[in-house]
């Protein structure tokens, strides 16, 4: 009984009995009443979920047909080629042969998401963004489908259709569309405490990323490595992108989704088509059984992560995208992602969001397109050679040939037909298993705000200050008072001073009384400075873009040195005018523009520069479109490159006496470089 307390703290259970039985009881499809919603079936606390378990069949079943043919979730998506290039054997981990050789590429294909919007949403939504990767190894797929964040709002697959019904668009009204700043998501997520250190990273800039090349990725559960003894060894996955991390401030994401809805998509499709490939570094945590016994928390919870500095990150194998699709249906969208899909060599642990995980992909797979047979589409099908004896179903192309269908058999062709291999066939993991069947969440699980709190506290002012705004922001969208103060309650155990910033921006007097814990924060946690952005920048200006407005006679000679600075470094530019014609240079040369003003907002770039000449600068110093341009540039704080004739425009738009050092000015070779130099730093944050 004591454990069902732990369970049942935040869920819809004490509602039920707080409304003295009136609520109707909850059942299935069949009209057979749910003793409990919140845990799968499984062997032992934490033990592997059971297959017989009807309700979880029945609610991820039901769950995964509710769209057709788009897919429920990540259904906004956008994907390409490449290779995986592995470092170094690892043979001392893994039988895998995609890590059995240095040097070793396999073809991969990408496909980057953002989870709550449908196909037509906007790119910079605040969500969680899928990365998923096919590796189409010599010995069949494997599929790593995870996010950009490590960690995820539940610990029990059961409770998935729940999340993802809360964070969608209201049933009765359809909206809002792509953002969960609403009453039902803030509602499920203020009565599930497990998902508190999940909402810590939603909140945080990590959800708003500049571009998909700028953004890691995590396999989220834990997986088993096997090698050639049989051993067993622990690992999680991490995507490093090589360009470092980036993200936009919320005020600039809005706007982009106005000016350019699809802004990650073109990031993507130019940097690969201009040859200047996105590029990421797998790193693998491993870990025994011995570690995983003194860790502070569960390895098999998913709402958690393990801190680098604990299991420091061994890079292994670089991810290369040097392709787009020849066509967006027959790859992106039809291309079907399972997180069963592993090789011999690697393995599943029990975590039971990764075992809910293994039986939904295949099932809303086989709906949304149609039926068994999806493994024939070229995108889906394996580059290694490819025996079955299952035959026709639904667009059956590539049926089993020879009188034979079945195993085993004497009559087929060589040695009767298709055998299994005890040599070269996957082994899982023999695992000891033991206990009960129950319904019940492991105590490991019960600490949700303990890691929430070590996030929380290894963020940078400027990042927390962040976060704070971004609870605000949301909470003040949710029309019923009820939720807002019943998050807040839950804050308080993450930290005091972040509760009581949410709730000053709230309105809330006095702050709500913290939500009771199935277990204390560990307030010790030391603060993790891989878990900060801000702490981890990248100080490289490649692959960023700089949007350069010029005017007639903008002078030549400092337009050149700025676009050869920029060059140098691996970024971009556009040219930024009055009209696309172009306009003529200080030494009468045609300046051609990729850009009109009133079509190129500043919030489209990393950093921009005005090289503006005297008389073209009174002329356009009343355009509000200019002035716009110019201010969002600021107030985002960016780098700000200015010629001597545009210093007073820039002064007189943003209202102040003099520049600041995020402002530099361009009058030469030398500033142009300087002024690139410092756009490194990505944003003058001082201006904050």
């Amino acid at each position: 009984m004591k454990q069902k307390k732990v369970n049942d703290i935040g869920t819809g259970g004490e509602l039920h009995q707080a409304a003295g039985g009136a609520v109707p009881t909850l059942t299935t499809q069949q009209g057979t009443a749910v003793a409990d919603d919140q845990n799968s079936l499984r062997i032992g606390a934490r033990g592997p979920t059971v297959l017989e378990d009807f309700h979880l069949r029945e609610k991820i079943f039901h769950f995964d047909h509710e769209r057709i043919p788009e897919r429920v979730v990540h259904a906004r998506g956008y994907g390409a080629h490449g290779f995986f290039e592995t470092y170094e054997s690892l043979k001392d981990v893994t039988i895998a042969d995609i890590f059995a050789r240095a040097g070793e590429r396999t073809p991969a294909f990408v496909r980057f998401s953002t989870v709550a919007g449908n196909k037509g949403s906007a790119d910079l939504a605040r969500d969680v963004r899928g990365f998923a990767v096919k590796l189409y190894t010599k010995q069949g797929n494997w599929d790593i489908v995870g996010n950009n964040i490590p960690v995820f709002f539940i610990q029990d697959a059961l409770k998935f259709p729940d999340l993802i019904h809360s964070a969608k668009e209201e049933p009765d009204r359809a909206f809002p569309q792509a953002q969960t700043a609403h009453d039902n998501f803030w509602d499920f997520i203020s009565l599930t405490p497990e998902a508190t250190h999940m909402t810590l990273w939603i909140m945080s800039d990590r959800a708003i990323p500049r571009s998909f090349r700028f953004m890691e990725g995590f396999g989220v559960h834990t997986f088993r490595m096997i090698n050639a003894s049989g051993k067993s060894t622990f690992v999680k996955f991490h995507w490093k992108p090589k360009l470092g991390m980036q993200s936009v401030v919320w005020n600039e994401a809005v706007k982009i989704n106005g000016a350019d809805p699809d802004f990650h998509r073109r990031d993507l499709w130019q940097a690969i088509q201009s040859g200047a490939f996105p590029q990421w570094e797998l790193g693998l945590q491993l870990f025994d059984e011995k570690f995983a016994e003194k860790f502070e928390f569960d390895v098999l919870d998913p709402t958690k992560l393990i801190p680098e500095e604990q299991v420091p990150i061994r890079i292994v194998g670089r991810l290369v995208l040097d392709r787009c699709v020849d066509n967006f249906f027959a790859e992106t969208e039809q291309v079907a992602f399972c997180t069963q899909n592993i090789v011999p060599g690697i393995d599943f642990s029990n975590d039971p969001l990764l075992q809910g995980r293994n039986f939904s992909y295949l099932d809303t797979q086989i709906k949304r397109l149609g039926g068994p047979n999806f493994t024939h589409l070229p995108i889906n099908a394996p580059k290694c050679p490819m025996n079955t004896l299952q035959q026709d179903g639904h667009m059956a192309f590539v049926n089993p040939k020879g009188r034979a269908n079945y195993e085993p058999n004497s009559i087929g062709g060589v040695a009767g037909g298709p055998r299994e291999d005890p040599g070269k066939g996957f082994h899982s993991y023999p695992a000891e298993e033991g206990g009960q069947k129950v319904r019940q969440r492991s105590d490991t699980f019960a600490d949700h705000f303990s890691q929430s709190r070590q996030f929380y506290m290894s963020q940078t002012d400027i990042e927390r200050d962040h976060i704070c705004a971004s609870y605000v922001f949301e909470l003040s969208k949710v029309e019923n008072p009820a939720i807002r103060a019943r998050m807040v309650s839950l804050l308080r155990n993450v930290d005091e001073t972040l509760a009581a910033v949410v709730a000053h921006g709230l309105g809330l007097k006095p702050v709500p009384k913290a939500a009771p814990a199935a277990r204390p924060t560990i307030a010790r946690l030391p603060a993790s400075p891989a878990l900060s952005m801000m702490r981890n920048s990248p100080g490289t200006f490649e692959g960023r873009k700089v949007g350069i407005v010029v005017s007639g006679g903008v002078d030549a000679t400092v337009l050149k040195s700025l676009q050869t600075a920029i060059l140098r470094v691996g970024a971009t530019f556009e040219i930024i005018a009055p009209r696309v014609g172009g306009v003529k240079a200080s030494n009468g040369s045609l300046v051609e523009a990729q850009q009109r003003i009133d079509g190129a907002p500043s919030v489209l770039y990393d950093a921009v520069a005005l090289l503006l000449s005297g008389d073209a600068t009174s002329e356009l110093a009343g355009n509000p479109i200019l002035r716009e341009f110019i201010s969002d540039a600021a107030t985002h704080k960016k780098f700000i490159g200015y010629s001597d004739e545009a210093q007073p425009l820039l002064k007189r738009v943003l209202g102040i006496a003099k520049t600041d050092a995020g402002m530099i000015g361009l009058d030469s070779a030398n500033t142009a470089r300087a002024f690139i130099k410092a756009c490194a730093k990505l944003r003058y944050w001082k201006r904050e």
